[in-house]
């Protein structure tokens, strides 16, 4: 589902055959002088802020016509706030872009009125990495094992309620390794609900990304201030050996399996950088393929590995769209199960 052969021959006939001249001039005539609102759907400070930042220093120069970008940051909603402005306010003349919280981009899947998109007529760019997540706890924590965890439970933190995709992800958990978790709300961002962490408030968080953590507390990894009980994600991770994959542990339940693959798609699309729909098409083709050229760029991937920032597997604008059509097509069953997961309390 997530090839990397797909991948690289959609990149190279997109970079080999690239656009016609005309719409290449045209896009560089239009961007030459203009400045691009970078929107990014969370505070300063977190992983997707510092993505997209890093992202921003190396994005114009790969554009025709080399427009300044700027940030902004529109946090709110889970993400909804700015995919909503993107695709229902700003202009269609492709001088917005925005970076996704990626549970964003499911939430139509997961019948959430509040978002007023259509997956399908986005201009999906693509994004810098896939990602995978694991639930982790302090170190302090007497857990050592998922079969540990069963006997006593465990109480997590979640950011932006009971109802945000750390919840989610904290009850899905529950739901396919039948944990006993208690989910504690009222963090306004990660950031406060790993303070709650190490305070002892809370035992550990449900669904770290490793970019997170390896971006915003590099240090907890190094001298092991946590434990990973699992990780779950498109792919397995060359960095997570020591810790069980779910998708091994789940491969004598194929019902709760593929559920599991459903909810993780979220982590395979990573951080989706995207443009609103109706934008011209030449302009939508400079994003798309700038963007590209700024993963590749030698500078950003130089810089992305001096931050500890997750940039070695990006994922094209058609690649991106293709998993999200992919998970949007999943049966029926599956997703009414998925919704109930989403919305219990």
């Amino acid at each position: 589902m997530y090839s990397a052969i797909r991948t690289s021959v959609t990149l190279a006939l997109l970079l080999s055959v690239g656009q016609p001249a005309n719409a290449d001039n045209s896009a560089a005539d239009f961007y030459s002088g203009k400045k691009i609102d970078f929107y990014i759907s969370s505070t300063a400070g977190g992983a997707y802020d510092l993505t997209g930042r890093h992202i921003i220093r190396y994005l114009g120069r790969n554009i025709p016509g080399n427009p300044s970008v700027t940030p902004r940051n529109m946090p709110g909603g889970g993400g909804l706030l700015m995919a909503n402005h993107l695709t229902n306010v700003v202009p269609t003349d492709g001088l917005s872009v925005g970076i996704l919280l990626s549970s964003a981009v499911f939430e139509p899947l997961h019948g959430n009125a509040q978002a007023k998109f259509d997956i399908r007529t986005i201009e999906w760019l693509g994004s810098p990495t896939k990602d995978v997540a694991a639930l982790t706890i302090w170190h302090t924590v007497p857990v050592d094992t998922l079969e540990q965890a069963r006997q006593s439970g465990l109480t997590l933190a979640v950011s932006g309620g009971l109802n945000s995709t750390p919840a989610f992800y904290g009850r899905m958990l529950a739901y396919v390794f039948d944990l006993p978790i208690k989910l504690v709300g009222g963090y306004s961002g990660q950031n406060e609900a790993f303070l709650a962490m190490e305070r002892g408030e809370v035992q550990g968080f449900p669904s770290v990304a490793l970019s997170s953590i390896k971006s915003s507390r590099p240090t907890w990894l190094m001298e092991k201030r946590v434990k990973q009980l699992v990780y779950f994600g498109g792919a397995e991770h060359p960095e997570l050996k020591h810790v069980p994959f779910a998708a091994h542990l789940l491969k004598n339940s194929p019902d709760r399996a593929k559920l599991m693959e459903l909810a993780i798609a979220p982590l395979a699309v990573g951080r989706p950088v995207f443009a609103p729909p109706g934008i011209p098409r030449e302009r939508a083709m400079a994003l798309r393929v700038g963007l590209w050229k700024t993963f590749r760029d030698p500078g950003y991937v130089e810089e992305c590995q001096r931050q500890n920032l997750e940039c070695e597997s990006p994922t094209s604008g058609a690649d991106l769209r293709q998993i999200i059509l992919d998970a949007y097509a999943a049966p029926r069953e599956l997703v009414d199960i998925l919704r109930k997961i989403n919305t219990a309390n």
